[in-house]
């Protein structure tokens, strides 16, 4: 999916020219923690809301609150990238630019997460199994050949290193509700099973999908 498809319609911009009353109107009607400060198209930086406190009443922007902190993503950049960005700086929105700085629009948390569920079938009825293993144990084509020989198809895969012990944890998402046989068959090659969650019938509601989210990359 192109970045372009992702932006939000409704995040409001700034211009350095306004003063801090206005812009702060704007960070109350939107309820945004971050808002884009933009001047004929130009992307000129990213101001928190923490930050506009520290001008006095009706004072113009000052470009030092703004200028030093421009995170913001290529148009033809990958969402995951996207989300990366986002993760590292904290942020509720992130600002969308082209090859020229010129200011795209805006990516909002609700919109990538919305993308990350659809990509990673977090939402389709099925199980999810978290293994654990040393890294040089990982075979991606293994564990794909044993869930195959259990008639279990992997939807989504996720990887990552604990900190705390170095090891690879390995999420599977499946389609299927009933895990024992699967299970049984990772035991029986030596996996270590840390986890499982059997899945019940998934209502198309946030909350619900935001906690499958949640416990499949383990956040």
């Amino acid at each position: 999916m192109l970045l372009h498809q992702l932006i939000a319609p409704d995040v409001p911009i700034a211009e350095p020219s306004e003063d801090r009353d206005a812009v702060q109107s704007l960070f109350f009607a939107s309820q945004l923690q971050q808002i884009p400060i933009v001047s004929q198209s130009q992307y000129m930086g990213l101001l928190a809301a923490k930050d506009l406190l520290l001008l006095p009443e009706s004072s113009k922007l000052d470009p030092h609150l703004y200028e030093d902190f421009r995170p913001a993503i290529s148009i033809n950049a990958h969402p995951f990238e996207a989300m990366r960005i986002m993760h590292l700086h904290q942020l509720s929105i992130l600002p969308v630019i082209n090859e020229e700085n010129e200011y795209a629009g805006c990516l909002s948390q609700e919109r990538l997460m919305q993308y990350l569920i659809e990509s990673i079938n977090i939402d389709v009825l099925g199980g999810i199994i978290v293994l654990e293993m040393e890294p040089r144990n990982y075979s991606l084509a293994q564990i794909a050949r044993i869930c195959e020989n259990e008639q279990v198809i992997i939807l989504g895969l996720q990887a990552k290193t604990n900190p705390n012990s170095s090891k690879l944890e390995v999420t599977i998402k499946t389609n299927s509700t009933d895990l024992s046989a699967v299970v049984q068959a990772f035991e029986r090659y030596d996996y270590s099973v840390v986890d499982t969650f059997g899945d019940t019938k998934i209502e198309n509601d946030t909350s619900d999908r935001y906690r499958l989210l949640m416990n499949y990359i383990n956040m």
